[in-house]
Order: structure tokens, then C-alpha cells, then sequence
């Protein structure tokens, strides 16, 4: 109980203190209009209030992931409140706002097109076809979940067909709506509804003095699967997500002044880390440790593991509420996926959004492509999110890093995480059986070389670039 209850006290007052040092760091000026004014379309530009931005966001970058995640990481035992608290305060908080106050300083730029300016224009064009192939699979994922969830809710009552076709029609409206007209509209309640649920069950843990283990060490997974790089992928979302780089731009396009970034970005990732803090506690407490709670998982799954948890912490009908709030994260964040890849493609073929023939001429084919993707297995496909979604965060730190570095700031805020990241994800690429399948080992000796070597680029373009590591054309940004 001890340890849950300092990480949750470590994640509020990261955020109060090493958020401020991300913020001083980086810059703010609210002198500066952002653009939310400077290209206002009342579509995807327009100026809205922080609480309302705060609830977008974190209900847009929290998904399922910061729940089933973590109940997955949980199986590693205590080991998983660490990276939690210690990745999200150091490496998640400061992907999402790095990633957000840059795209502020460049119009609202999505992913690639910061890649593009960053880390340079064949990088953009990789990027791009990453980041709609993802944004696809996650949405087209989360119709499909969703209406699993909402299916077994109501134990059958209405058909899956009927269900999938409905969350398809609100998918259409909200990414082809102005932002504030639907998201705007549902967002804060839900996000609201997301804390609420949280609250109650972190409540509920401690006063029913739930048997949470103390911090080990001690890889406890039950079949010894290596904590590095394995955990890191598992708990992404709650910790370091590359989800969120797509995601935030989304919201960058709506902050009225830059002094709002932190509390958006910087606070909503750390609301994340509280949700997936919590779900770790309860996953790790309630089954009796990591072997039960792994034959839960592989019996009823993560999505049982939720409802079982809610009803034994808080009662059925309380409970109640915690289950209808992870319902309905799939489904905005499925909406907003599709909605950020709207503006992904809209960007690269540099269409604009304000006539709504112009989206429908680009959300036509993402629908279409969506709904033939449910058509596929996505069990082989899916092997390769937990990767690929840490690959983005890897490369939208390094963005952050060139970013400060062409500042000439303290670019190492970024760098560390990035180094972190990036040899995470190579060791798992190496040794991982849809990979190269080397011995883990010798995959953590390559990838040390790998990393280095990545660094040892970095500096070596930098050098050679008048303080611009990667794109000797860049014009600063601020």
C-alpha cells in the first residue's frame, strides 16, 4: 500500500515541479498567438477554454491503454509503480508537451510534418504512412472493442452488427464536425466521468486496505519474461504512449495561450499516470498476485478483469459507473484517431479543412478503408502496435531533443528519455520472436551499439549543421 500511495503522491508533485522546470525550459510567451487565432477555421482552429482543451486531451491520449496496460504490467509485480510514476513524470509527461507546445509554435503541425522539419523531409514522408497506418488500426480496433464492451454490458441485447454500425455513424459526425461541435460538447463529461471512476477506486482500495504489494525489484512475471524491454512496451499509455504525439496537435490547434500548455499536455498525462496507477493496485491486489491474475487474464481477459475489479472494490452499482467510464474510452479515442488522420492526409496534400467537401474528400477513403480493415484478423497486425507505438514516442522525443538543441536549451530533458525509448524498442525488435529472435543477451548488447550510435549522429549532424542536428535547412521556430 505503501508504495502505491507514494507514487501517487510522487506523480502530483511531479507535476507541480519537474512540469514547471519542462515549462521553463522550453519557453512560454503568451504574447505570441497561437493557432487557434492565426489560422482560425472554426473547424480545427479555434480558441477553447483550458478545462475544456484538458478534458479533450485526456480522454482523446487515454484509450484503453492506461487500464488494460497496466493490468498487463502488473504481472511483473511492484516493479510496474515505478515505471508508471518514474516514465511518466520524466518521459511521458514531457513527450506529450514537448509535442504539443512545439506543434503550438508551428501552426498545429501533426507528426510528420515536425518530422519532417526536424528530422528531415524523408523522415516526413516514413512518418506520414506510419502515422495514418496506426491512426487506422486504432480506430478501426475500437470500433470493433467498443462494441464487444457495450455487446457483453447488456448481455447481448442488441446485435454486434448494430452496435459497430452506430459507433461508425458517430465516428463520421465527430471527425467531420467542428471540434467544438461534438467533441467540445461530450468530451468533458466523459473525461470527467473517467476521473470520477478513478477516484472511486483508488478510494476503494485504500479503505478496503487492499493487500497492494511493496516495491521489488524482483521480476515476478510468472513465465520470466525480461522486465527491459518487455514492460516498457506493455505499460505504454500511463507512462510513454506515441499515441499522444498524434493526438495532441490535435488540441494544440485550440490552446488560446501557451501558459495553458502545461496544464493540457503536461497535467493530463498525469492524470493518465494516476488512472494507470490505480488499475495497476487493483490488478496486482485483488487476484492474489501476478499467477492468478495471469490465469485471469488468458479466462476472462482484461475487459473481465475491469468489471470483476469495479464490482468487488465498489459494488455493483457504483461499479457501475467505473465500467460505463472504460467503455467509453475505445470510443474516443477511436473518434479522435480517425479525426487526427484526417488531418495527417489533409496536411501532406496541404487541403484545407474549412469546406466540408474538402473532408469528405479525404474521410470518404479512411472510412472506406476502415471498414474493409474489420473485415481482417487483426491478431497478427496488432503484434506489432506495442513497437510501433513506442517507435513513435522514440521519434517524437528526438524531435523534441532537436527542438531545444536548435534553441540552444537544455535539450538533454528530452534526450534522456529518447535514448531510453529508442534502445527499448530495438532490443525488442531484436530479440522478439517477430523479429530477429536473438537471445536477450546479445540483443542488449547490439542495441547499446545501435543507441550509441544514434547519439553519436545526433552530435556528428549538429556539429556540422550550425546547431541543426538533422535538417541544415530548418528555420527556427521561435
Amino acid at each position: 500500500m505503501y508504495t502505491f500511495l507514494a507514487g501517487i503522491l510522487f506523480l502530483i508533485i511531479g507535476y507541480f515541479t519537474y512540469g514547471r522546470i519542462i515549462e521553463k525550459v522550453f519557453g512560454i510567451n503568451d504574447s505570441r498567438q497561437t493557432p487557434a487565432y492565426s489560422k482560425q477555421d472554426n473547424v480545427d482552429y479555434l480558441p477553447m477554454n483550458t478545462k475544456k482543451n484538458a478534458m479533450i486531451q485526456l480522454i482523446s491520449i487515454a484509450g484503453v491503454g492506461p487500464i488494460f496496460g497496466p493490468i498487463m504490467g502488473a504481472l511483473y509485480g511492484p516493479v510496474a509503480f515505478l515505471w508508471i510514476a518514474i516514465g511518466c513524470i520524466f518521459a511521458g509527461g514531457v513527450h506529450d508537451y514537448l509535442t504539443g507546445m512545439i506543434s503550438i509554435r508551428n501552426g498545429g503541425a501533426h507528426l510528420p510534418e515536425l518530422t519532417g522539419k526536424f528530422l528531415g523531409r524523408a523522415m516526413r514522408h516514413v512518418v506520414n504512412f506510419f502515422s495514418v497506418l496506426l491512426l487506422l488500426l486504432v480506430g478501426t480496433v475500437f470500433v470493433s472493442s467498443s462494441a464487444e464492451l457495450i455487446y457483453n454490458m447488456f448481455d447481448g441485447f442488441t446485435p454486434l452488427i448494430i452496435l459497430i454500425i452506430l459507433i461508425f455513424c458517430y465516428y463520421i459526425l465527430s471527425t467531420m464536425m467542428p471540434i467544438d461541435k461534438v467533441i467540445g460538447r461530450i468530451y468533458p463529461y466523459l473525461g470527467a466521468t473517467l476521473l470520477l471512476g478513478t477516484v472511486l477506486m483508488g478510494i476503494g482500495l485504500v479503505l478496503q486496505q487492499a493487500p497492494i504489494p511493496e516495491l521489488s525489484f524482483n521480476n515476478q512475471h510468472p513465465e520470466g519474461t525480461a522486465i527491459f524491454p518487455l514492460l516498457f512496451l506493455t505499460i505504454s499509455c500511463g507512462a510513454l504512449s506515441g499515441f499522444h504525439a498524434t493526438q495532441s496537435p490535435i488540441i494544440a490547434r485550440t490552446v488560446n495561450k501557451e501558459s495553458n500548455g502545461r496544464k493540457i499536455f503536461y497535467g493530463m498525462m498525469v492524470a493518465e499516470g494516476l488512472v494507470a496507477m490505480v488499475w495497476a493496485a487493483a490488478a496486482m491486489s485483488l487476484f492474489d498476485g501476478p499467477v492468478t491474475l495471469n490465469e485471469l487474464i488468458h479466462t476472462i481477459g482484461t475487459g473481465g478483469i475491469v468489471s470483476e475489479a469495479a464490482g468487488a472494490v465498489l459494488g455493483s452499482v457504483i461499479g457501475t459507473i467505473v465500467i460505463i467510464s472504460v467503455i467509453t474510452l475505445p470510443i474516443t479515442s477511436g473518434d479522435t484517431a480517425f479525426r487526427s488522420a484526417r488531418m495527417v492526409i489533409a496536411d501532406y496534400f496541404k487541403l484545407g479543412q474549412k469546406k466540408i467537401i474538402n473532408r469528405l474528400f479525404i474521410a470518404i477513403p479512411i472510412f472506406g478503408c476502415a471498414v474493409l480493415l474489420t473485415t481482417i484478423d487483426f491478431t497478427m497486425l496488432w503484434r506489432y502496435f506495442s513497437w510501433a507505438n513506442q517507435t513513435m514516442a522514440a521519434i517524437a522525443l528526438w524531435i523534441g531533443t532537436v527542438y531545444l538543441y536548435n534553441e540552444k536549451k537544455h535539450y538533454i530533458v528530452a534526450m534522456v528519455p529518447a535514448l531510453f525509448i529508442t534502445m527499448a524498442v530495438i532490443t525488442y525488435i531484436l530479440t522478439a520472436s517477430i523479429g530477429f529472435g536473438l537471445p536477450i543477451h546479445t540483443s542488449y548488447l547490439m542495441s547499446t551499439i545501435l543507441t550509441v550510435g544514434i547519439l553519436s549522429l545526433f552530435y556528428l549532424k549538429g556539429s556540422a549543421g550550425v546547431g541543426v542536428p538533422f535538417n541544415k535547412n530548418l528555420k527556427k521556430s521561435s
